[in-house]
């Protein structure tokens, strides 16, 4: 099976992936290991990170054994795509559609999600190749909009990012979602260095996601 496909089911599997927004390299290596401690293995480093694809190739060294599956965020062009990959990250993540960067990730055979807000932008992308839909910003809309969005375009699979937390988590993901993309409401303890307070955030996030993905 192409990496592809495995990394696909393991984000439907997992539910979540923590959208790492950090004011260093080092603090993103942190929040990064706070957060798998806690049970979140799916880790986005934002280009917004100062040396953020330095911050990839470390992590992709680190972790060796694929303990975890690392991606890039914020992603506006092809060209730092490509730098991405090459440094390790096996999705990409962009605010908006951009058509170089789905093409290009799908020469790579690596998962893409653009960011749209639109029926006309999602069937763009979907037409373009896009894997995922990130929804983005969730919080301007709530759980009810993935519901609403799959009426039309069913076809679609959903990861709302802003706008997710742990008292909503459960309705989005019931709501029809592939699953939900976390930044600030997981890491906010990093900003106080509380990562004792990321990795129990990050717990309880999962035993949220289990609770749906797979009930007793």
């Amino acid at each position: 099976m192409i990496n592809k496909y495995k990394h696909l089911k393991k984000m439907y599997d997992e539910g979540i992936i923590a959208v790492i927004r950090a004011e260093s390299p080092s603090q993103a290596l942190d929040i990064t290991e706070a957060v798998r401690k806690g049970g979140i293995n799916i880790i986005e480093i934002t280009l917004t990170v100062p040396g953020a694809i330095n911050v990839i190739s470390k992590l992709y060294e680190t972790y060796k054994n694929k303990e975890i599956l690392l991606g890039a965020g914020t992603v506006l062009d092809s060209e730092t795509a490509r730098l991405a990959i090459l440094e390790g990250a096996e999705f990409i993540v962009s605010p908006s559609f951009h058509p170089e960067v789905v093409k290009l990730c799908n020469r790579y055979q690596k998962v893409c999600m653009p960011g749209c807000m639109t029926v006309t932008e999602i069937v763009s992308a979907l037409e373009a190749g896009a894997d995922l839909i990130k929804f983005f910003p969730g919080s301007s809309f709530g759980p009810s909009v993935i519901k609403a969005l799959k009426g039309p375009v069913p076809q679609a699979e959903f990861v709302p990012t802003g706008g997710v937390n742990l008292e909503n988590i459960q309705e989005w993901l019931n709501n029809g979602c592939f699953a939900v993309g976390v930044g600030g409401e997981l890491t906010r303890g990093a900003a106080a260095g509380d990562y004792a307070a990321v990795t129990d955030t990050a717990a309880r996030f999962v035993e949220k996601i289990r609770a749906v993905r797979s009930p007793a």
